[in-house]
């Protein structure tokens, strides 16, 4: 990446960016009359037991959503139809299954497609092009956005630029489909806070943005990281594992959690994403679920 192009594109644009994200965080103050204060989604990752071992099909994915927890909007992995983003007819069929359903297609959280910030520019610039079908597929399927990693090697500041360099060209891509790419803290520097708000500063492309994970800040203070990631999210992960006798996440204050994401302007989807062993899939979905409806509403009370 030429250096000076990349100081232009940090830095000329940040009055315009910050007045931007200000209106937009001032317009998502206040949700309409009896709009509740953030939507819930399911993240389909909370079904995986299920999806690997042939118990539920992918397909069948939006109708569970639905029928069985009376959630309304679905996030895919690309994991459960890895073969099928360019299959034209499957994705139609998914998205008429979801839209039968009444359900809407939010994002596609994309792994093992290469790593974004790799140092070596092939490897770097085959990772963003093995993102483009599923850029695609999202756009078939209605989803305002993919969900994707930004793994780098090298130092902290050399592994922002190549993960931002990645990103930029991704985005670049996406946003000819009017389609956003989400980056998640999942390990490495992308669980720093302070390092990933960096990388999308360095971005600086309104179709590229967080989705702060509860539960994947490890080392790093998962308050103040969530907090530093807000102000980029189109996408939170409701992040749980498990929950004491009161119904409360026994890692993660959900409470604490939900008043940064709703103190931020943020009025999106924040999808459920259980990953406990104590309690059955279903039964950590439903929990989770109660707990989100819970809480949001002792907040906008």
């Amino acid at each position: 990446m030429n250096g000076q192009t990349f100081t232009r594109r940090r830095f000329l644009g940040v009055a315009a960016v910050a007045v931007a994200r200000a209106a937009v965080a001032h317009a998502n103050t206040l949700p309409p009359i009896d709009a509740p204060l953030f939507k819930i989604s399911l993240a389909e990752w909370s079904l995986h037991h299920s999806l690997f071992t042939g118990k539920l099909d992918n397909l069948d994915f939006p109708r569970t959503a639905k029928q069985q927890f009376g959630i309304d909007a679905v996030e895919y992995v690309n994991q459960f139809f890895k073969d099928k983003a360019k299959d034209a007819v499957y994705l139609a069929e998914l998205g008429r299954r979801a839209s039968d359903e009444g359900v809407t297609n939010v994002l596609i959280m994309c792994d093992g497609l290469g790593n974004l910030g790799d140092p070596d520019a092939a490897a770097r610039s085959k990772a963003i092009e093995n993102h483009f079908p599923w850029v695609e597929a999202g756009k078939r399927l209605g989803c305002h956005s993919i969900q994707v990693n930004a793994a780098s090697k090298g130092s902290f500041e050399e592994q922002q630029k190549l993960a931002a360099d990645g990103l930029s060209r991704l985005s670049d891509y996406a946003g000819q489909m009017d389609v956003s790419v989400l980056v998640e803290n999942h390990g490495g520097l992308s669980s720093n806070g302070r390092w990933l708000a960096g990388v999308i500063q360095m971005v600086n492309q309104p179709n590229c943005g967080t989705l702060p994970d509860f539960g994947n800040f490890h080392d790093y203070d998962r308050y103040r990281g969530c907090e530093e990631l807000m102000p980029f999210a189109k996408g939170v992960s409701a992040k749980s594992h498990e929950f004491d006798e009161a119904g409360n996440e026994v890692r993660t204050d959900y409470q604490r959690m939900l008043r940064l994401v709703v103190g931020a302007g943020y009025r999106g989807w924040v999808g459920i994403e259980y990953e406990g062993k104590t309690l059955s899939e279903p039964e950590g979905i439903l929990a989770t679920k109660k707990l989100l409806e819970r809480v949001r509403a002792e907040i906008a009370a």
